[in-house]
C-alpha cells in the first residue's frame, strides 16, 4: 500500500501544481509511470483509487482524465458513508448538519437574491401535507438545497446535502407522517422562508437550528424506542 500511496500523492501533486487541470487527459500509463519513477502496477492501483473518489475518470478505449473536481463530485462518497451508519452515528451527523446549515440559512437571509427567495417561497407554497412520502422527501431536498445555495459556497452546499442522504430523509419523513408531525414540520419550513424573505439573518439562523434539532430529537426517540 505504501507504493500505491506514493503513486496517489504524486498524481495529486500534479493536479495541485496545475500540471494537470480539470478535464486534462493523463499521459499514457507507461509514460507516466516512468516519469514518476513508479511501477505500472502501482500506477494502475493509484488510478483505480482516485477514480473511486471521483478525482479521475477512466474512459475505456479513450484514456484517463481528471474530472471537473467540482465539490459535488469530490464529496459524493459522504452520502454512502452516511447511509452505512447506525442511529448513534446518525445523531452525530445531524449535529454537524445543524451547525453548518443554521449558519448557511443565516447567510441566505443576507446574500440570497430576490429571485432565489421568490423560488424558495414558491417551493413552500407548492407542498401539501397530504402528499406522498416520496413527494415530501423531494420537497425537503429542494427546500434545503435552495437555502444553502443562497449562501454562495459550493463546498458548503455539497457537504450539507450529502450529510443527509435521500435514504435518511425518507426514513425521517416516514416517521413524521406516522407521528402526525408533517404539518408542523412544513410550518417550520414556512417560518424559515419568511425569515429569509424579511432578511432577518438572526431569526433565520435560530429557526433553522430549532428545525434540525427537532429532527435530531425524533431520531433520538426512535433510536431508544
Amino acid at each position: 500500500m505504501a507504493v500505491t500511496d506514493d503513486a496517489i500523492e504524486k498524481i495529486k501533486a500534479m493536479i495541485v501544481s496545475g500540471e494537470l487541470a480539470p478535464g486534462d487527459r493523463l499521459p499514457p500509463e507507461k509514460e507516466l509511470s516512468e516519469r514518476l519513477g513508479l511501477s505500472r502496477n502501482s500506477m494502475r492501483e493509484a488510478v483505480k483509487a482516485l477514480e473511486v473518489i471521483r478525482v479521475l475518470d477512466v474512459r475505456r478505449g479513450d484514456g484517463t482524465y481528471v474530472t471537473s473536481l467540482e465539490p459535488h463530485l469530490l464529496l459524493e462518497a459522504i452520502s454512502f458513508v452516511v447511509d452505512m451508519h447506525d442511529d448513534d452515528s446518525m445523531l452525530e451527523i445531524f449535529a454537524v448538519r445543524r451547525m453548518l446549515e443554521s449558519q448557511a440559512t443565516g447567510l441566505a437571509a443576507t446574500l440570497g437574491s430576490d429571485d432565489a427567495i421568490g423560488e424558495l417561497e414558491r417551493e413552500v407554497d407548492s407542498i401539501d401535507p397530504t402528499v406522498s412520502i416520496e413527494a415530501l422527501v423531494e420537497h425537503d431536498i429542494r427546500f434545503h438545497r435552495e437555502i444553502v445555495a443562497m449562501a454562495g459556497n459550493a463546498y458548503l452546499a455539497s457537504l450539507i446535502e450529502h450529510l443527509s442522504s435521500q435514504t435518511v430523509r425518507a426514513r425521517v419523513w416516514r416517521g413524521l407522517t406516522e407521528g402526525g408531525a408533517v404539518e408542523r414540520t412544513l410550518s417550520e419550513h414556512r417560518a424559515i422562508a419568511d425569515a429569509i424573505a424579511r432578511r432577518d439573518s438572526g431569526l433565520a439562523t435560530s429557526l433553522a437550528t430549532a428545525h434540525i434539532a427537532g429532527v435530531e430529537r425524533w431520531l433520538r426517540q426512535a433510536a431508544s424506542a
